[in-house]
Order: structure tokens, then C-alpha cells, then sequence
């Protein structure tokens, strides 16, 4: 599956600019500690964390996506600073646990 289908399928918002991606899993946390450790290349990163911090650890663990989740609003400095990288920022006006579910039910988390 790819960005390009997750935003078809999930009615997600693209905020930068970026190159679509294969997704492979994804990983849920606010905590750029807990992504720096624990998420993998090609995970799609659900969080509500807005501020430019989120690009380099989203470059440094080579995420395919960071979605933003519960609408919240992302500044435009992250959005610029994502598209000057190729990260793709999403976003998402449900929960990350509804997303969650959503995801799973399109085979994302399974093997």
C-alpha cells in the first residue's frame, strides 16, 4: 500500500510536498523519543505532535508518512521545513485510535 493509496482510501489531507511512499506498518506516539526508538523505515507515524521538531525524527527513522490526527492544525514552518526534506505530512480529522482500526481493517496490520 502506498501514501497515494492511504489518502484515497482514508480521505487524508496532504499538507507538503513529497513523493508517495510504500507504507509497511505504522507506529502511534507523541513522544519523539519513543519514534526515534522504535518506529521503522516505511511506517506511517500517527501522532498529534505539530512542531518542527517532528520533521528530523521523521527523517532520521525514514517514516513514509507522519499523519496528524484529531484535525489538529500544523504550522506552516513544519509544513515548509517537511516539504524541503520530502516528508509527507497527512492529515486527519478522526482519533489516532479510530485511524488506528481503520488501517488495520485495510490490511496494514497484518502479515
Amino acid at each position: 500500500m502506498t501514501t497515494q493509496d492511504l489518502i484515497e482510501k482514508l480521505g487524508l489531507k496532504p499538507l507538503s510536498k513529497f513523493e508517495h511512499r510504500e507504507v509497511e506498518g505504522a507506529f502511534v506516539s507523541d513522544m519523539l523519543s519513543d519514534v526515534m526508538a522504535g518506529a521503522k523505515s516505511g511506517n506511517l507515524w500517527l501522532t498529534v505532535q505539530t512542531h518542527k521538531s517532528i520533521v528530523p525524527a521523521a527523517n532520521l527513522v525514514d517514516v513514509s508518512a507522519i499523519v496528524i490526527t484529531s484535525g489538529k492544525e500544523v504550522p506552516q514552518e513544519t509544513v515548509e521545513l517537511a516539504s524541503k526534506y520530502n516528508i509527507a505530512i497527512l492529515s486527519s480529522e478522526l482519533p489516532a485510535f479510530e485511524l488506528v482500526g481503520k488501517l488495520y481493517a485495510l490490511g496494514l496490520g497484518t502479515k
